[in-house]
């Protein structure tokens, strides 16, 4: 029989290596896999979160307004984007015909004093003679905003100013991009005398096929000279008519925002103060509105969309207004202190106007936009990231002061930070922004964990994750902000507000990114971060609970534990939201301790849960429900409960319950109420 070679002590050691080696990596997969972690929520006390925690912050950025919620289809619709001199660039507008057929050109004749620039049209051709205008006319065309979304069925309201030395037949349509398709058409026939002067004509085309590319049209095949100026096509079916695209509305409201903080950010600087926003140039009638060069963003907007329709928005989604005014700083230019009283004085007005009666000198501008009842203005921003300025600190005391004195109850929110020393000027809150990569972001969980518990509140009005962490709007990005969102949650006693940034983006100009719901004429999606917001819709208001995590993994994972009512069907729930940024599932113990026997409802508790297979999945046009939430009942729901918390996952558990005394943190009184 043949003998075994011995095997060597030098790979008796290898192979003792090699096992070794594989039993430690399988057992730090069952480890890695089997992380397990308790909850412990103490449901008979808690501190109620301020009505205010969670909005929305709307910014005129990546064309969020115009052509975007703002219904207006026609861009550039007073001829004005081109500047006031002229010869002026009309762009987007474009010519139907060539040079023997008619001359486009633009003068200075409007009947609005605030916009003269207006459009001459010179028809040569005719319908007979020598010169006949081709099949379907001559004119100009308008594509909107990278194309009009008409739809089948809806009617759209056009209304224009025209101006003729002769009589008119004006055809007004909507049409394909090329002009070929004809979805809807008015013709306008007046004698000379009906329109010698600036008139005013407004016509309704009904949609008779959809089309997400279309534009509009104003031709005829009439020889003579024609004005034409403030061209405007809006949907009538607008929300109750305000002129917000419904779609994106409901985008808004689907979030409950207790604020909306308006209408920025840089835009209320400008690169230069002659770009700024200024409030006064944006109320009144919409064609006496002389619009602006948003010189940081580096568009135009003609400001329908302005001071008047951001309170109505505000009021229309039910939430508070917060108006940034600009302080007299540009990010380039800035006001001397000394100077700066003007800018006070149109702070002031601008309160006026929002809250002030309807006989007063600007409180009766907004009773004739059709507001004769104030805005609920509560809160003011003197500028916007302004602090390192030079003249800062010393126009804000110019606001804070004035402001005080005439609205002694309007909280003033500075642009410095409060958050790690205390301010050295007097604030109600302080802004704090931050924009980092996701760990960080993760990691700003703890960030007010320590702050002082004393003076002003903060006020988080912009946060996000962005750049490659965040691409376009991706998971890793929503979680990271999911985490730090439970920490401003946990620390509601001195944050008072929060905001993610940026709102909106028309997909054709993308400015920012990541952006939290993103559209085009004809579609629309939320990002990650839109769906996370909506964890926190019902926070607002609502009873923080004593929640202490304990793990034996890293960190990971973060939680809170809140009490809410649902007001429209009178329910009480108790909701546990847990963010895993970690690679692996986790077994979570969660005991709920407070709590009566038979207290929590197994029928109608539910588990929500955001998770993709991979961190960096987004939402897109053809894929918009790619990373959503998932609603699905909760089988085991307890107040001692074993539930299995996805890696990379934000997830929801909202116990049905009983109402039950719950005592309020600072009080020696009880609540019946589970809010």
């Amino acid at each position: 029989m043949a003998f075994c070679k011995v095997p060597s002590c030098g790979v008796l050691l290898l192979l003792f290596f090699i096992a070794t080696c594989f039993l430690f990596q399988c057992f730090a997969a069952e480890v890695e896999v089997n992380q397990t972690a308790r909850l412990l929520v103490d449901a008979s006390q808690g501190r109620l979160i301020p009505e205010t925690l969670f909005g929305i912050f709307f910014e005129e950025i990546n064309h969020a307004g115009a052509g975007g919620l703002w219904a207006e289809l026609v861009s550039n619709r007073g001829f004005e984007a081109g500047g006031q001199n002229i010869p002026s660039n009309i762009d987007p507008w474009a010519i139907i015909g060539n040079d023997s057929s008619l001359i486009v050109s633009t003068d200075r004749s409007s009947c609005f004093e605030r916009n003269k620039v207006a459009l001459r049209m010179e028809v040569l051709c005719d319908s007979q003679g020598t010169n006949i205008c081709p099949v379907g006319g001559v004119g100009v065309y308008n594509p909107g905003y990278w194309g009009m979304g008409i739809k089948q069925g809806k009617t759209y309201k056009v209304v224009f100013y025209i101006r003729s030395l002769g009589s008119v037949n004006i055809s007004v349509s909507l049409t394909s991009s090329n002009g070929l398709q004809t979805l809807a058409t008015s013709n306008i026939i007046a004698s000379a005398s009906d329109v010698s002067n600036w008139t005013r004509v407004e016509t309704l085309l009904e949609a008779k096929e959809t089309n997400p590319n279309a534009r509009l049209q104003l031709t005829t095949s009439r020889k003579g000279v024609i004005w034409f100026d403030q061209v405007s096509a809006m949907p009538l079916d607008t929300y109750k008519g305000h002129g917000f695209r419904n779609v994106l509305f409901q985008m808004l409201a689907d979030l409950k925002p207790r604020f909306l903080r308006f209408p920025g950010g840089c835009f209320v600087e400008g690169e230069w103060l002659r770009n700024a926003f200024r409030w006064k140039a944006s109320v009144g009638p919409w064609e006496n509105r002389a619009g602006h060069f948003g010189d940081v963003w580096m568009y135009w907007t003609d400001d329908g969309l302005g001071y008047f329709e951001f309170l109505q928005l505000a009021e229309d989604l039910g939430a508070l207004p917060i108006w940034v005014f600009n302080n007299g700083i540009s990010h380039t230019d800035e006001v001397d202190t000394s100077a700066v009283l003007p800018f006070v004085q149109e702070a002031l007005d601008g309160i006026e106007f929002a809250r002030g009666d309807a006989n007063s000198t600007w409180g009766s501008v907004r009773a004739a936009m059709g507001h004769p009842d104030p805005f609920d203005l509560r809160y003011v921003a003197v500028g916007n990231e302004d602090c390192p300025k030079k003249n800062y600190r010393g126009n804000y005391l110019k606001f804070y002061d004035a402001i005080k004195r005439a609205y002694p109850d309007i909280g003033i929110i500075s642009n410095c930070d409060g958050s790690s020393s205390p301010l050295d000027h007097k604030a109600d809150f302080y802004d704090f922004h931050i924009y980092t990569s996701a760990n960080d972001m993760f990691s700003k969980t703890h960030k007010f964990d320590h702050t002082s518990r004393t003076g002003p509140k903060a006020f988080v009005s912009e946060y996000a994750v962005t750049g490659n962490d965040a691409g376009t709007g991706s998971l890793l990005a929503a979680l990271a902000e999911g985490g730090f969102l439970i920490g401003l949650e946990k620390n509601s006693d001195v944050v008072a507000m929060a905001s993610y940034a940026p709102l909106f983006v028309n997909a054709n100009d993308r400015r920012w990114k990541p952006d939290a719901i993103v559209f085009n004429s004809a579609q629309l999606y939320g990002t990650p971060s839109y769906w996370v917001q909506q964890f926190f819709r019902e926070s607002s208001g609502a009873t923080l609970l004593n929640a202490t995590l304990l793990t034996n993994s890293s960190s990971s994972i973060v939680a809170s534990a809140i009490s809410w009512e649902d007001s429209e069907n009178a329910k009480s729930y108790l909701r546990i939201k847990v963010v895993n940024l970690g690679s692996s599932s986790v077994n979570l113990k969660v005991s709920v301790d407070g709590l009566g026997p038979n207290s929590i409802k197994l029928s109608g508790s539910t588990k929500t849960q955001l998770t993709s297979t991979n961190l960096k999945d987004e939402n897109s046009f053809m894929e918009p429900n790619k990373v959503v939430p998932s609603l699905t009942l909760l089988e085991n729901a307890a107040k001692d409960m074993d539930v299995v918390i996805s890696p990379y996952s934000f997830t929801s558990f909202d116990l049905l319950r009983e109402s039950v005394s719950m005592k309020m943190e600072g009080t020696d009184s009880f609540s019946r109420s589970s809010i």
